[in-house]
């Protein structure tokens, strides 16, 4: 549990720092075809399909290749 707990610590501190020192990286996030936008009046709903659906593709590709 240690672990687990220690390696998601590491995770989001990188994720942090990329956020905040690069924010480039992370700019293709949500503009991907497929991702839902809308904005009317005074709202604004955003639905990234197409994003998630490449996170979740990378990480379980990344969860596999470290447990081999």
């Amino acid at each position: 549990m240690a672990r687990w707990l220690i390696i998601a610590g590491i995770i989001l501190t990188a994720t942090g720092l990329v956020f905040h020192f690069a924010p480039w990286l992370i700019s293709w996030f949500g503009k991907l075809p497929g991702d839902i936008r809308i904005e009317t009046g005074h709202s604004k709903i955003f639905i990234p399909v197409v994003s998630m659906i490449l996170l979740s593709i990378i990480i379980t590709v990344l969860i596999n290749l470290f447990r081999r």
